[in-house]
């Protein structure tokens, strides 16, 4: 019996263009008559001049456009007829809806714009330039909470309905010792969506590294508290096992010395030796001290600030501090700060995906999420791009990336690095851009 046939690839899609409409650039020397006679031999009529020299023209009602331009194109007249071709806006423009409908994510998600968010659409634009969009296959691993990544056959834990099944790798719960990091919290699931979000779905808002892969790292328990044990073992799972980014949206108490958690310091140092991008909160103690892991070297320290740029009230500063990015919430009373609205008018939240209360089946936008810990996401996220789009090289450094990273951030507060800003505000759209 004779081997079936394999079909043929699928012809291409011709390009967009308008209905009914040609552009007919006619021979010189042709005359105004000819021209008219041609038209009405073609079934077209006038519809005004192009620049110096083409026509456009309206097909008749019924007549195929395509099949119409090569008829005018087999006249000798004719020196070509083309379809009206369609350009569309290069800006990604994600439908996502928030709250209210089709692309509403953007009224929900201050954090991702302008003026004092993260910059997020420009990233995006890069990214996409760049042939990498949503910082395509990058492992960045969430530890924390644990994420929503799947639902269980008994139905006791579902998946986040706007996290992508196949946008996570294997992870560990270091809280039970097993491989099964669900989230019991929210709060993981949050922070991953920040950074991974499906992002253009007509589902729920939109993720800072949309096509990144989540690696979910359970090191705090259902009430967000780990301890040196787990959250050391995290660190170096997670880097033993290839994530490009550790985020750690979390702090030990302040006053806390490196000398106190060894093993934390020293997971750390086994990261950055392999490569991996380590990104902390500052806390929210409302310090003038930043707290561990954040403090440590080779972290990227991230305090948080407000919908008006301003620092958030919460907020931990000091020595140490990287940058900012948004976490919400009230402004903090800093004098000579114009910007700052600390009496006036309260901050809004930072909004993603998880769960709206104590089930871990029902998902939305909650309210109630500010903190440092809303804050490194963002940075995570933008990393994620930055190595997708490979804006620095294909294998940059740690130190190459946090360079990259301040250098492009906008300065808040005195010129230069401070204590309360560090070296400013994190701008996802100048830190991807091509160099």
């Amino acid at each position: 019996m004779a081997a079936a046939r394999r079909p043929g690839p699928a012809p291409a899609p011709h390009p967009a263009y308008s209905p009914g409409e040609l552009l007919v650039d006619f021979q010189s020397g042709s005359t105004r008559p000819e021209r008219a006679r041609l038209r009405d031999r073609a079934g077209v009529s006038f519809a005004g001049m192009v620049g110096d020299s083409s026509q456009r023209v309206r097909v008749g009602k019924g007549s195929d456009t395509l099949a119409t331009a090569a008829k005018l194109e087999s006249d000798p007249l004719v020196r070509y007829a083309r379809p009206n071709y369609l350009a569309r806006s290069s800006a990604f423009m994600p439908n996502d809806p928030g709250r209210t409908g089709p692309g509403g994510w953007a009224a929900v998600q201050w954090n991702f714009g302008e003026p004092f968010g993260a910059r997020i659409p420009g990233a995006w634009e890069n990214a996409i330039a760049a042939g990498a969009p949503g910082g395509h296959g990058t492992v960045v691993a969430v530890l924390d909470t644990g994420v929503a990544y799947r639902t269980t056959p008994d139905g006791r834990y579902k998946k986040a309905p706007d996290l992508n099944r196949k946008r996570f790798v294997r992870g560990h719960d270091f809280v039970r010792s097993n491989s099964l990091p669900y989230d019991r919290n929210g709060h993981g699931t949050f922070i991953a969506g920040t950074i991974a979000q499906s992002t253009n779905n007509n589902l729920g808002v939109t993720g800072v590294a949309y096509k990144a892969r989540i690696m979910p790292v359970r090191v705090l328990d259902f009430e967000g508290k780990g301890d040196v044990a787990t959250i050391a073992s995290g660190i170096r799972f997670a880097a033993r096992h290839g994530a490009r980014v550790i985020n750690m949206s979390f702090e030990f108490d302040i006053g806390l010395t490196a000398s106190q958690i060894p093993d934390v310091i020293s997971a750390i140092r086994y990261a950055h030796r392999r490569g991996s991008v380590l990104v902390a909160a500052a806390g929210n103690a409302e310090d003038t001290r930043v707290a561990y892991p954040a403090l440590a070297r080779n972290v990227i320290a991230v305090g948080a600030t407000t919908e008006h740029g301003c620092l958030a009230e919460y907020s931990n500063t000091g020595q140490g501090i990287d940058l900012v990015a948004p976490g919400g919430g009230t402004d903090a009373a800093l004098p000579g700060e114009p910007a700052c609205k600390p009496y006036d008018q309260a901050g809004r939240d930072i909004f993603q995906y998880t769960f709206t209360g104590v089930s871990l089946k029902r998902f939305g936008l909650p309210f109630g999420y500010e903190g440092t810990s809303m804050s490194v996401p963002h940075v995570a996220g933008t990393i994620a791009l930055m190595l997708g789009a490979g804006v620095i090289g294909q294998r940059p450094s740690p130190a190459a990336i946090e360079q990259r990273l301040t250098a492009t951030s906008r300065d808040l507060g005195p010129p230069g690095y401070d204590r309360t800003y560090g070296w400013g505000l994190l701008d996802a759209t100048a830190a991807t851009a091509p160099r």
